[in-house]
């Protein structure tokens, strides 16, 4: 907790300006002494968040901000019956919630980015083990049979989409970006991010050579397991190694939700990397979580709870970003771009429930109470800003000179 007299007028300022913002959110905010706050304080049905520790809440809030709000669930602070529906109504509300003198000022007291998270080869590989190598048995017991660790693509999203609909939405998300990549018999295929390999596996299927490459070891191991295991070790190879030390060329390269680990200062580099290793003709397709350019404009320099606690060095780009990177920096077009937010939201929301209902079998692994509820809301927040328009995702189709 924090402490002390700075703290304490944090405290007191974070308290009256949630006070003033919730006033005017559709939502319940209670408080023990049966305070009910928000524009639809009547309406039982709209989303709530139940302050337990206001006093502890307001002191973390007020002296480190988002990072604070996150924390103070973390801790118990405050919960929710249903937390991505709180928390689409404050990210659908991002932009007016602190008054705008104070967000002039935002860049006097918000975090910065810790030097040791920067993406340099020397700190990726850390960065990338705090999230991927939590353990595969963790990553299992939410995940689908395809243990896809990225947004699906179903048939339709209404109604909602089911548990049982989503290893075929998956699939299919593969299966596009595969035929959009033109991956066929005898395709030299690299993939920057293995995740736990069904891409690559659904790739050699096709009769395609792959060459995939992570700086995740245990992700690594089980995707060797799963290669044994289905007879395509001479089809497949996964290389513990970053992206900016791969040589050779390939006729198609494909990376989904890895450019996120990137960074900003790092994305030329990036998108250099893909256009040293494709042959003349050849063609790149990226499925890139994303967010509005001036919303990622203003928080590119702002360290966030998500940073800190889930994803260290992450950052989500704009799709106009990408844009503006690959013409500068390469000689590779942008083709084609698809928007599919929608469809995260929906499969967070089944990864969410999935998580909760395998709470038990978490805890025996070792993870405890406050690691379950960082990564509930770490769902939650992620569902909540799809939700709401905040993130998007993309297929992005990019080629080379002389492609088709």
């Amino acid at each position: 907790m924090p402490s002390g007299a700075r703290a304490r007028v944090a405290a007191a300022v974070a308290d009256r300006l949630f006070r003033n913002a919730v006033r005017t959110l559709p939502i319940r905010v209670r408080y023990p002494d049966g305070t009910v706050l928000g524009r639809n304080a009547a309406d039982r049905d709209a989303p709530q968040m139940i302050l337990h520790r206001p006093a502890d809440f307001a002191a973390r809030l007020g002296t480190a901000g988002l990072i604070g709000f996150g924390e103070s669930y973390m801790a118990g602070d405050w919960s929710a019956p249903d937390p991505a529906a709180t928390l689409t109504v404050f990210a659908g509300s991002i932009e007016t919630l602190v008054p705008a003198p104070l967000r002039a000022l935002r860049h006097l007291y918000v975090a910065k980015h810790p030097a040791t998270e920067h993406n340099s080869e020397s700190n990726t590989r850390g960065n990338i083990a705090r999230h991927y190598d939590l353990s595969n048995a963790l990553f299992e017991l939410f995940l689908d049979e395809t243990l896809s660790y990225s947004s699906a693509l179903f048939p339709a999203i209404e109604p909602p989409p089911r548990w049982s609909d989503l290893a075929a939405a998956q699939r299919a998300k593969i299966d596009r970006i595969l035929d959009r990549a033109q991956v066929g018999p005898g395709t030299r295929l690299l993939e920057i991010g293995t995740g736990w390999g069904e891409l690559a596996l659904r790739a050699a299927a096709r009769g395609a050579v792959v060459r995939s490459v992570t700086l995740s070891t245990e992700q690594r191991a089980l995707v060797l397991d799963r290669i044994r295991a289905t007879g395509r070790a001479d089809r497949v190879t996964i290389d513990l190694l970053d992206y900016r030390c791969v040589e050779g060329e390939f006729d198609a390269v494909v990376s989904v939700e890895m450019i996120e680990a990137v960074g900003y200062d790092y994305l030329d580099t990036f998108f250099q990397t893909i256009d040293r290793v494709l042959v003349p003709g050849g063609r790149a397709v990226l499925q890139a979580i994303t967010m509005p350019h001036h919303r990622m404009l203003a928080t590119r320099h702002t360290y966030t709870w998500v940073q800190k606690y889930i994803f260290p060095g992450g950052f989500l780009p704009s799709t106009r970003l990408l844009r503006e990177v690959v013409a500068r920096s390469t000689g590779l077009v942008v083709r084609e771009e698809l928007s599919m937010g929608a469809h995260y939201a929906h499969t967070l929301r089944l990864w969410q429930q999935r998580f909760d209902s395998h709470a038990d079998q978490v805890a025996a692994l070792g993870f405890d109470s406050i690691f379950q509820r960082m990564w509930r809301l770490y769902l939650a927040h992620a569902e909540a800003g799809f939700r709401c328009g905040y993130l998007d995702v993309h297929h992005i189709l990019l080629t080379k000179s002389g492609a088709q």
